[in-house]
Parts: C-alpha cells; structure tokens; sequence
C-alpha cells in the first residue's frame, strides 16, 4: 500500500457556525473539482483537506477569487425589487464559471426557499461577485477574516476586470455567517441595518461565497421544524461523493457530531433571514 499524501489545507473553523461548517464544504467542493479525489475531515476546530501535490489554500482561495458568472445577458443585472417575481434572476440557476481546469459548476439550491436567508432587494449574482472578489487568497485563516465588503468596479468599459478593481457600492453578504445572523435581528439590536445605507457593517467574504457553493452538493437535514436543520461533522477522511450522506448523520460510525441551526427571520416584514449560531446534541 502506498504511503498516503499528507494534509495539505488546514482550515480554523467553529462548528457551531452553520456558514464555517459549509464554508469548509465548499472548499472540499472545490479541491475535488481540481485535484479530483480530494478528502475532508473534521479535527476538532480544524477542517482539513488532503489531495495530490500540489493543493493548498491559496490556490484554492485564487480559483474562487478569479470565477465568473455566466449570465445571459453577459453581465450582471442591478438588484432585483422582489426576489418573487416572475422570472427574477435570484429564482434562476446561477452558472460559476470557474477558471481552467475546473468545470462549470451551476449554483440553484435556493429553490429550496426554507434555507435561503436572502431576499428582497439581495441579488444572489451582484453579492457573490462582490463577496468573491473580496477574498485575501494569502490569507491563512480566511473563515475569520471579516471586512466592509464594496462592490468591484471595473477601471475600463466592459466587464469587471479582477486584477484592476476599484471600490464600488458596500454590499451586504448573505447572512451565512452566525456571526452576523446572531445580532442582525432588528427586535435584537433596536432597528433594521438594511434600511440604513450608509452603515459600514463587517462581513466575512470567505464564509459568504464557499457556504454558497458548499450547499448546492452538502445540505442540512430538515428537521420537524419548518427553517430549522441539522448538519453533522465527520472525524474521518472522506471524498467530496461521500461527505455529504455524513453530513446528514446517516454515517454513524464516522466520529459525528451533531448540530441544529434555524435560518431565522431577521426583519418584521419576514422576508430576509439569517443563519443562527447551532446548537450541538447527542445522537440519539
């Protein structure tokens, strides 16, 4: 038997934070897609991934950093008024264009609307753009490196030119991150932050744009509760084909553990939600 390649990407992350946990999901997603036969594994507050020569973070990081959004018009449309009309972009599948070697990877998850936070005026395609291109790739601790995240701004007509972006618009994330979920109630913190513009709050572009793509192969599991849901970790090397069943708790022999987490209403109007800090439980 040959001797197995060591670790190569070894992540901080806190479980009990529903956008870490699929943020680290979004990574093996992704190493998988350019190593091929990536594996994954929980080690108490560290995610790690194994692959072939050649995988690290920063590529990973710079991969994301660098993909496209396929639209059909060839660029991004300004937000949408409401995220329930007939034929809005934020209800249509979003195509990342990820850079060679990795294929096309298409993004349509929020069909399932009980785990969808975003709403109203969010459109799914301007807030990744804008949380992808804020991403530090040398940055060795990026589920915990937050900022005041800007819509990229081209320096010439025409598409967005990644290497030469200017500060646009603050854009707000998708409240993946517990973090932001647990103060951004308005019955919590006394008013609404979306109805303040000029407010600079900070976000964590990592977690916002790997949970997106972690969650469209690696899903919580329903509970009896409508918005609320379960994920397990996993203490065992695992493939990006397999991981997902562990995440739902159907491996119980992987060294598990489980957690619950409800994707809460946020605001008065029961539009906009957010991910909520989980709660770990026994297995029964």
């Amino acid at each position: 038997m040959s001797e197995q390649p060591e670790a190569a990407i070894r992540v901080r992350v806190d479980p009990t934070n529903p956008g870490q946990f699929f943020a680290c999901c979004g990574l093996l997603e992704l190493a998988d897609r350019l190593w091929g036969g990536a594996e994954g594994w929980f080690e108490g507050d560290r995610f790690v991934i194994r692959a072939d020569e050649g995988c690290s973070l920063p590529v990973l990081l710079d991969r994301l950093k660098t993909s496209l959004i396929d639209t059909a018009d060839g660029d991004i449309a300004e937000d949408a008024e409401d995220d329930e009309a007939e034929g809005d972009s934020n209800a249509q599948p979003l195509d990342l264009v990820l850079p060679d070697p990795l294929p096309l990877l298409r993004l349509d998850w929020w069909t399932d609307k009980s785990l969808k936070p975003w709403a109203g005026s969010m459109n799914v395609r301007v807030i990744y753009r804008a949380m992808a291109s804020a991403l530090d790739t040398s940055c060795a601790d990026p589920l915990n490196d937050g900022r005041v995240v800007f819509d990229p701004v081209p320096d010439t007509k025409g598409k967005a030119n990644n290497s030469k972006l200017k500060q646009g618009k603050k854009r707000e994330p998708f409240y993946f991150d517990a973090r932001r979920g647990a103060s951004a109630r308005s019955l919590d913190i006394g008013f609404a932050p979306d109805a303040l513009k000029g407010m600079t709050t900070v976000a964590f572009p990592a977690v916002e744009s790997l949970c997106l793509v972690g969650l469209q192969r690696f899903r919580p599991m329903p509970t009896s509760t409508w918005r609320v849901f379960d994920y397990h970790t996993w203490a065992v090397p695992l493939e990006a084909r397999i991981a997902p069943t562990a995440v739902c708790g159907l491996l119980p022999h992987v060294g598990s553990c489980g957690f619950r987490f409800e994707n809460a209403f946020r605001t008065d109007q029961r539009k906009h939600k957010a991910f909520l800090p989980a709660t770990p439980f026994a297995r029964s």
